[in-house]
């Protein structure tokens, strides 16, 4: 297991009133926060989400003014289900919810974690989530961005929604999980209670296969793309829960099961095995600053926190055989594969692509620290490799560091507790550097491009083509191999893409894939790049 440090700084104010201390959860577009509100020291959730790139003031009072006014109302309907909004702060086009701490750990976290569900227990929080869709949609109230980002789970296994309120708030056409969209929001058709019903299946889909039921890709476009024309993959592992989970995921929303349907079925499966049902349920392991002693909850946590940096733990590790870098991740994990056994794409995932949080508000820390002074270009890196003119070293909190063209910065980030892939870019540069880390992958870096990643390429592209051989190599004076292929975007444009991978030892591997428009590959700046990147690219543990 390697473990990574990620530095947050408790000098991030929202509001000026809300201290920023902890990533719980990250999905396309949607950031969960633990965070304390100084002014009483109590605990918060803080929800960070993009607004439309051109909201105006009154937009964005109206929908801040919806998310707490449905919020409200949720509450009564379903009191101690849904989490109570305390605050609604719209900052440099980010809506920031703050609501009250949940002492739970989101599903999607809970399953990184953990691993799959049994069919019991994924049927016994399907119960409970389908208990607050129905009071909401007899109120004619649609969720529209249900997600395992906005399932909280209890310690005594009790569940809590968040997000009411924030359909037509947000980026448009749902690209806060959409992975768990329904087809109709991915043609952006108007959506109602159907829409969390496909959300349900998808979410009960994923508890029991590890996986969504479409995988997440590098841009939100191709993931609503492939759940809009896409078929469904078989649940393999749903057992009796299968014919739910496929009667919920028909593309056709008039087709989908009824809630009384639903209803019936989980409670079905929950009345067969009342044992498993009882042990279905352990307690979440609570993520936090005290990783090696005793779990203490963060309402513990909280108090008498005045240190400039919070060093937060984070255990990653691999989920498959392939090699990272590639367009061929999804969801959560599933049960561990052996090292050798031939794992396939669906099989195998990352959680939704996740955005860099947009600017915040700030409020002065309580001591001021000094601005470093800056290093003059060309600079070295801590691998002694130098940087061309313009060019800045990153460090990552996933755990790497590469040298980087200024402005760049991490666009998507997408992890679990087996992988993580930070792709690297800057707003309007059609480039993009991946960098994915994994393990537990093949001996033979060359029949992991060949067999486990390109058979997914053809599937994804069908205009996809290899250029070349996959060849060996060594790189950093490990084993390797580099693959390059052309491929359209999902607007459209031909690019073309590098990937090396290269393995670190203990099955664990790194990858880089470098993409460009592939009529601007010879470009001498995109060249200097590549180079940069290969030269400069070090993991932390080196």
């Amino acid at each position: 297991m390697t473990m990574v440090k990620a530095h947050v700084s408790t000098h991030e104010w929202v509001a000026g009133r809300y201290r920023l201390l902890e990533v719980l959860h990250r999905e396309t577009n949607r950031v969960c926060w633990y965070g304390e509100d100084v002014t009483t020291g109590h605990p918060r959730l803080l929800t960070e989400i993009g607004l439309p790139a051109h909201a105006d003031p009154e937009s964005s009072r109206r929908a801040t003014a919806r998310v707490v006014r449905m919020a409200e109302t949720m509450e009564v309907l379903c009191p101690g289900r849904v989490a109570t909004v305390l605050d609604a702060v719209e900052a440099a086009g980010t809506l920031w919810i703050v609501t009250e701490w949940i002492e739970g750990t989101p599903l999607g976290e809970l399953l990184a974690q953990q691993g799959t569900f049994n069919h019991v227990r994924a049927a016994r929080v399907g119960l409970e989530i389908l208990d607050v869709l129905e009071a909401a949609h007899g109120e004619g109230i649609t969720h529209g961005e249900l997600s395992p980002g906005q399932v909280f789970v209890r310690d005594q296994g009790t569940v809590v929604l968040t997000g009411f309120g924030l359909t037509g708030a947000t980026l448009a056409p749902r690209v806060t999980a959409p992975a768990y969209a329904s087809p109709e929001q991915a043609r952006d058709e108007r959506i109602g209670p159907a829409a969390d019903l496909w959300a349900l299946g998808a979410i009960l889909y994923t508890m029991v296969e590890g996986r969504p039921p479409f995988r997440d890709r590098d841009r939100p476009e191709a993931t609503l793309r492939s759940v809009d024309r896409l078929p469904l993959r078989a649940a393999v592992h749903a057992g009796p829960l299968a014919p739910t989970v496929q009667g919920l995921l028909r593309k056709n929303s008039q087709e989908r099961l009824t809630r009384p349907v639903v209803r019936e079925a989980l409670t079905r499966v929950l009345s067969e095995d009342p044992d498993a049902a009882l042990r279905a349920l352990p307690k979440p392991r609570l993520r936090g600053l005290y990783q090696s002693g005793p779990v203490w909850s963060r309402r513990t946590m909280v108090v008498g926190t005045a240190l400039a940096v919070v060093t937060v733990s984070v255990a990653v590790l691999a989920v498959t055989r392939q090699l990272p870098g590639t367009d061929t991740s999804s969801g959560g994990p599933r049960s561990r594969p052996s090292a050798s056994a031939p794992v396939t794409d669906e099989q195998s995932s990352l959680p939704a692509e996740t955005p860099p949080p947009p600017t915040r508000t700030s409020a002065p820390p309580p001591t001021p620290t000094p601005t470093p002074t800056p290093t003059p270009t060309p600079t070295k890196s801590a691998s002694n490799a130098p940087q061309p003119s313009g060019y800045r070293e990153y460090h990552s909190p996933e755990g790497f560091s590469v040298a980087l063209p200024g402005g760049w910065r991490p666009l998507n980030t997408t992890r679990n507790d087996l992988a993580y892939r930070v792709i690297l870019g800057k707003e309007g540069d059609p480039r993009t550097l991946a960098v994915t880390y994994s393990e537990r992958v093949g001996p033979d870096p060359v029949a992991v491009w060949r067999d486990d990643v390109e058979p997914n390429l053809k599937q994804e592209y069908g205009d996809y083509r290899r250029i070349g051989e996959i060849r060996a190599t060594t790189y950093q004076g490990r084993k390797a191999a580099d693959m390059e292929w052309l491929a359209d975007d999902s607007d459209g444009t031909r690019v073309r893409t590098f990937g090396r991978g290269f393995l670190i030892g203990e099955g664990r591997s790194f990858s880089l894939r470098w993409t460009t428009p592939a009529a601007d590959w010879n470009d001498p700046a995109n060249q200097e790049a590549l180079d940069t990147f290969l030269r400069t690219f070090r993991p932390s543990s080196d």
